[in-house]
């Protein structure tokens, strides 16, 4: 068996020695991990410590690995440094990126072989110099919420581990932070603003939502809207959510009868069609266009009481400006 030492980076610093070790060693079955812990084959600066125990930067992690074990259970490293996202970046310092994130792209891979906007992130800072996946190997910065690949706009990405922690939180308990979206609906919504309220259940095999009670499986989820225009046929509505369920805003507005333009899934086919002869326009129109923070604790006190916004882009633009258009004539 061999001694290797790792050296923790202030960017990796907060994480317990398990999920460090996990993340390091990132295709070891959970089983070896429980082991090496059980055979005290680790130690933190010389000492055996619990596997809860709480890194800081500069630590000395040690653990004893025979090199077969450890060549066969680090991470790939498959990544080309380059600034592709420049144009994209809505905001950034030294603990966040925000970036506003073009519709069809991934945020993160399904497959391998995917483009993902998380590999890019990650590319660009290898680019600046901020991010060395050589030695910060158990920590990778990664984004604290995924959209939809469908769906354009604001993704929070967090450089270091206590940033993307807090954000995670942030985006879990929603009452620090609001998001907003921008969504052309089907029809003339009657209501100028209303919240919707009705519980979803994921079918994880067929990825879809349904509208469900929370007796047969549904799960709390309430979005608010208010209507920012009407036009002849549609609605312009700018959309918050209170809960993150999977697919929730596209499920809560085909529930009330007005489902977004374009929304190959949840959507009304026959409008999407006449959608697309008039305005050329064969996409979902949702985008995730603002973001915004309460008072926060560090590190992120920079980001209190600011907002951010994703300026739509000129397709989507141009659409309005016809609907608008046709709305005076």
């Amino acid at each position: 068996m061999n001694m290797r030492i790792f050296k923790v980076q202030q960017s990796e610093e907060g994480q317990t020695l398990e999920k460090y070790i996990q993340k390091l060693l990132v295709s070891a079955p959970i089983s070896f991990i429980y082991k090496i812990f059980r055979k005290k084959d680790v130690k933190v600066n010389g000492h055996h410590e619990d596997k809860k125990f709480r890194l800081t930067a500069d630590d000395e992690v040690a653990i004893y690995i025979s090199e077969d074990q450890f060549n066969d259970f680090l991470k790939e490293k498959a990544y080309q440094p380059n600034n592709q996202i420049k144009d994209w970046i809505i905001y950034e310092d030294e603990n966040v990126l925000f970036v506003n994130k073009p519709r069809g792209l991934l945020v993160q891979k399904s497959a391998p072989q995917d483009e993902s906007l998380d590999q890019m992130v990650v590319e660009y800072l290898i680019y600046k110099g901020e991010y060395n996946p050589e030695k910060e190997i158990a920590f990778k910065p990664g984004p604290a919420h995924r959209l939809d690949r469908n769906t354009s706009g604001i993704v929070a990405f967090g450089k270091n581990h206590q940033t993307l922690e807090l954000l995670f939180e942030l985006f879990k308990n929603h009452d620090l932070i609001n998001k907003h979206y921008l969504a052309l609906v089907v029809g003339q919504v009657e209501k100028d603003k209303d919240n919707i309220t009705a519980p979803l259940k994921k079918d994880e095999k067929n990825n879809t939502v349904t509208v469900a009670p929370l007796s047969k499986g549904g799960k709390s989820a309430k979005t608010v809207y208010k209507v920012i225009k009407r036009y002849q046929d549609y609605s312009l509505l700018d959309v918050t959510l209170l809960t993150g369920r999977t697919h929730q805003i596209r499920v809560h507005l085909a529930y009330i009868n007005h489902p977004i333009i374009g929304d190959e899934k949840y959507g009304d086919f026959a409008a999407n069609r006449l959608f697309k002869q008039k305005y050329g326009f064969n996409k979902q129109f949702l985008h995730a266009y603002k973001i915004g923070f309460g008072d926060l604790p560090a590190p992120l006190t920079k980001l209190s009481k600011k907002e951010f916004v994703a300026e739509p882009n000129e397709e989507i633009a141009n659409i309005l400006t016809k609907l608008d258009n046709i709305n005076e004539e």
